[in-house]
């Protein structure tokens, strides 16, 4: 069996994706109008709540010394 939308070039080629996208758009364009006030002015909490998160959640904790040395990079 051959997939027809491979031959045509892919999902989002397609008329639906298209009419799909466009009201996506539409959609996203209208709730931004609509919420921008409320979304900015939480802005500044959100980047505070964000700062110690990203600190507990970076890559590892390569920069944090113990004391101990079994924990060295091998290179």
């Amino acid at each position: 069996m051959t997939n027809q939308n491979s031959e045509s070039g892919g999902w989002l080629r397609s008329r639906s994706a298209l009419v799909f996208l466009g009201f996506a758009a539409i959609a996203a364009f209208f709730l931004w109008e609509e919420h921008k006030a409320h979304l900015l002015g939480a802005l500044p909490y959100v980047l505070l709540l964000l700062c110690p998160l990203m600190h507990l959640f970076h890559g590892g904790h390569r920069g944090h010394s113990d004391g101990n040395d079994q924990h060295k990079d091998h290179r």
